[in-house]
């Protein structure tokens, strides 16, 4: 579906050029000599204002064989003012040198800090960005050079700003991320403080087919809402998921009324609910195919299959279907491990205890 044009928003457009004749105009002949020719008159160039600009896009977008992909440009100042509640949020993102937070550096730290209109689910006033690059102490991989785009050059002798970083987690009610279990242990292990902040993940926090999207993808969600964005840079990712998070659901569940339900509005209720991770602790052989159609995941090191529930009523549920389809009524204590958003996606553990079945 085409978007509404959005006066925050620039755009990407193709036009067709007009086909030039470049073959060489031929020379008429006058008593078997050649006849000089005029050589024709070069077209006065066009000039292409941006409302000329704009003006094809919109006749673009109102034909059904289009759809029109507008650059995503930043907000920094969210219209409004909230009347009520709001609450604190730090959007986060991270470019390092590999997967492994064991072995591998942060390169770049991006944070966007704004408030949430907690009845509507929307940012309103203005938006802190910071964006730092850090010296990993290391030559940074190719295939990192590839995608980020950042250079060993970029970063040498760069430092994060850590005093920076501390004064906009202040107050901050929750950091959300677009993968925070990769994102959270780097942040934790070059800076502490931040495992003293709730998390909530936008990738697996919210489950995106069912509220309408077609994608988990930040990218695909972007351009779903008619956007597209230079990827693979923290500062800019971080613009591209708040405008992501702040748009209106295409489905959502039953919502107060007049409320505008968006993915910010889905994070800061989830990041007030526990999840869950739940193993089945001794499940029969035989029940692996199942287990893994399931959703399970094996646990090599623990030995175990397990799966994550997003709260009671899917943990309650989930504990049914083992005790009839897995453990056909048998006697069985499952382990059960209660994430908080205190230690969600990090490496520590949460609470755990064994639930009979």
């Amino acid at each position: 579906m085409t978007q509404a044009p959005h006066p925050q928003l620039g755009f990407a457009f193709l036009a067709e050029l007009p086909t030039l004749d470049l073959e060489p105009p031929k020379r008429a002949t006058r008593n078997g000599k050649a006849a000089k020719v005029a050589k024709p008159a070069t077209p006065a160039a066009t000039v292409t204002t941006p409302m000329d600009v704009e003006a094809m896009a919109r006749t673009l977008e109102a034909h059904p064989d289009y759809k029109l992909l507008r650059r995503l440009k930043p907000c920094l100042n969210w219209p409004g003012a909230a009347p009520g509640e709001v609450k604190t949020v730090l959007v986060l993102d991270t470019e390092t040198t590999g997967l492994d937070q064991a072995k591998e550096k942060i390169i770049e730290l991006a944070l966007l800090r704004v408030d949430i209109d907690t009845a509507t689910g929307l940012p309103v006033g203005p938006v802190q960005v910071y964006d730092g690059l850090e010296d990993p102490g290391k030559a940074i991989p190719p295939e990192v050079v590839a995608i980020t785009g950042i250079q060993d050059a970029d970063v040498q002798g760069q430092a994060l700003d850590e005093a920076r970083v501390a004064e906009l987690m202040q107050g901050v009610d929750v950091v959300i991320a677009h993968n925070a279990g990769f994102d959270r242990p780097f942040v934790e292990s070059r800076l502490p403080a931040f495992a003293a902040l709730p998390w909530a993940c936008s990738f697996a926090d919210l489950d995106w087919k069912s509220l309408g999207r077609s994608s988990a993808k930040l990218e695909s969600l972007a351009q779903e809402l008619g956007l597209f964005y230079d990827a693979h840079r923290a500062e800019m990712d971080c613009h591209a998921l708040l405008a992501v998070l702040a748009a209106p659901l295409p489905q959502t569940p039953s919502a107060p009324s007049g409320a505008t339900r968006t993915g910010l509005a889905h994070l800061l209720q989830s990041a007030r609910n526990p999840s869950y991770r739940l193993s089945a602790t001794n499940a029969p052989f035989e029940a692996k195919d199942l287990l893994k159609a399931r959703g399970y995941r094996w646990n090599a090191d623990q030995r175990v299959w397990a799966t994550r529930l997003s709260d009671d009523a899917a943990l309650h549920a989930e504990l049914d279907w083992l005790r009839q389809q897995v453990y056909h009524g048998r006697h069985a204590a499952v382990q059960v491990e209660k994430m908080d958003a205190l230690t969600k996606y990090s490496c520590r553990s949460g609470q755990t205890t064994y639930q009979q079945l």
